[in-house]
């Protein structure tokens, strides 16, 4: 074999493995097509040296050439835009570690519950003993409104200004009252049938005012705690019967519960979009191979600029 020969055989060579990387990275039906069928066309050259070796070069100047180009720059392309999905990910991982770093913990909020359930059984107890002794003891456990400040901002639902105000009406006539506190009188009447026997609910707010919501443990009856007038009053749910009260994650939680859904399908969409080609590609990418399937082809290749003139167009659009 002559070094001509040589060197065109070598340089198709390294062409069909440029194509080959291409159609491993695409994983496109069509493109695999083409490698294979210019694989084909190669052996055919280098099997019969009767055949002008100079027409292998000029298929692969005229398509071969176009269709690397073509797919790289939709590679380039495809691979830009990726990239920035990839920065948006990232910006939201950053988001979320930030986030999981300053999360009090469903766990701690599920025990501290227990505990605040406690506190306000206790003061109520007290308080109730201070109704009937008219004794002047305080009658609030210590640091009973730790806990709101602690979880209001991740746990507790939000009111309106206009529920917080009907929540916290009550008639002057139906309540106890004395220096610490004021308490619906039914109220104390059921706590005391039920032997303070409460636990915490929910927790609502609307702005920096907060309400403590508890359950009796015995009855389906509910009361509120709005600490800032130590005010105790049935409370009446069927007005929040949209808020969904089952969900228990922290407002941070349920955000970086989004976020990781949000990157979960980012990633996905990632991974399509590494690899898509417009349909437009695709129809020229097909005609592209019916014509070198044709067996004559080779006759004709002299006349295959317009199909390679296509491929250099598409190349100069700016669809990528």
């Amino acid at each position: 074999m002559d070094e001509y020969r040589s060197n065109i055989l070598k340089k198709s060579n390294a062409e069909i493995n440029r194509l080959q990387l291409l159609s491993v990275f695409f994983d496109d039906e069509i493109i695999y097509k083409i490698f294979l069928r210019t694989q084909v066309i190669h052996q055919l050259f280098s099997n019969n040296e009767d055949l002008e070796i100079e027409k292998l070069d000029l298929f692969h100047l005229q398509f071969t050439d176009s269709v690397i180009a073509l797919l790289r720059k939709i590679k380039k392309s495809n691979e830009k835009n990726v990239a920035l999905i990839y920065d948006e990910i990232n910006l939201n991982e950053a988001l979320i570690d930030k986030m999981a770093g300053t999360l009090t913990g469903q766990q701690g909020f599920v025990q501290d519950k227990q505990k605040q359930s406690l506190k306000v059984n206790q003061s109520l107890r007290r308080l109730y003993n201070n109704l009937s002794d008219l004794s002047t003891d305080f009658p609030f456990s210590k640091n009973i409104n730790v806990f709101s400040a602690k979880y209001a901002n991740d746990y507790y639902f939000d009111l309106t200004a206009d529920q917080l105000a009907k929540l916290i009406d009550f008639q002057g006539k139906n309540i106890y009252s004395n220096a610490y506190a004021t308490i619906e009188k039914k109220l104390m009447g059921r706590l005391c049938k039920y032997d303070f026997r409460t636990e915490f609910y929910l927790g609502l707010k609307s702005g920096e005012m907060i309400i403590e919501v508890y359950k009796f443990l015995d009855s389906q009856n509910y009361f509120l705690f709005f600490p800032a007038r130590n005010l105790f009053l049935f409370c009446d749910l069927s007005q929040f019967k949209d808020m969904d009260t089952t969900n228990n994650l922290s407002e941070r939680e349920r955000i970086v519960q989004e976020l990781e859904f949000k990157n979960d399908k980012l990633k996905g969409n990632a991974a399509v979009l590494k690899t898509a080609m417009s349909k437009d590609v695709q129809d020229l990418l097909e005609s592209s191979y019916q014509k070198i399937s044709d067996i004559s082809f080779l006759n004709h290749l002299n006349n295959f600029d317009v199909q390679s003139n296509i491929l250099k167009d598409m190349l100069k659009t700016d669809l990528f």
